[in-house]
């Protein structure tokens, strides 16, 4: 999509958050939440400021996008409800897209895939991995799922990818133990202004239904497991 109409982002998937507003030729405005910040509160008052930043009013936007899982429960939540809020007041569509992509995309490479690692704790990664083929495209190698971080290494073995993300700090010794690279800490949070060049290059994001939609967990939260368990 080329006409230019600017898009709204929210990522609150990671302890870092971010709300950007654009596309992807021209980021209008970007602002990063910190991790000490509570996402439900900082989030509409983010929002608010990047509009004004930008010059730009809600009714001129042409889309939400959303980073859809996985993360934290309540940080997916709170980008998804709101998402879905601002895509039904203003009647435009809504893209989302997995945050490891996301992640992914913030780093991307024209010559090796990314694998984007979210530390997902007991002894797991939320991992996934790309290539960007020309900056023009996404091509899924690993699709996003739960994973020890072992098997991560093992399926990607030849493919020399850059690992980036939380997960990908975490087992730092790990992967550069098995000749992978990792990435800088500041390239370890999703960027909204990522989620803006996926919702021109990556256009299956699009959501055909917003008011059923729904994030993609990866797997149940702590107490819908203690309520199994129990």
């Amino acid at each position: 999509m080329s006409d230019g109409v600017p898009y709204l982002a929210l990522d609150t998937s990671t302890p870092i958050g971010s709300v950007a507003v654009g596309r992807a030729e021209r980021l209008l405005a970007e602002v990063v939440l910190g991790v000490a910040t509570r996402h439900s509160e900082a989030l509409l008052p983010a929002v608010d400021f990047v509009l004004a930043r930008a010059g730009v009013q809600p009714a001129e936007l042409g889309a939400i996008v959303v980073a859809g899982g996985p993360g934290s429960f309540t940080g997916i939540r709170i980008a998804g409800a709101a998402a879905k809020g601002f895509a039904r007041a203003l009647g435009v569509p809504l893209f989302a897209y997995s945050g490891l992509l996301a992640l992914a995309a913030a780093s991307a490479s024209a010559d090796r895939p990314v694998c984007a690692l979210f530390d997902a704790r007991r002894g797991e990664v939320y991992s996934a991995c790309y290539e960007f083929p020309g900056f023009a495209a996404v091509e899924e190698r690993l699709a996003p799922a739960p994973r020890a971080l072992s098997r991560v290494v093992e399926l990607m073995a030849g493919a020399a990818p850059l690992y980036v993300g939380d997960g990908a700090l975490a087992h730092r010794a790990e992967i550069e133990g098995a000749g992978g690279i990792v990435a800088p800490a500041h390239m370890a949070a999703p960027r909204a202004g990522a989620l803006l060049w996926l919702a021109d290059v990556a256009p299956a994001g699009l959501v055909a239904h917003p008011d059923t939609w729904e994030p993609e967990y990866l797997r149940p939260s702590g107490a819908e497991r203690s309520a199994a368990c129990g």
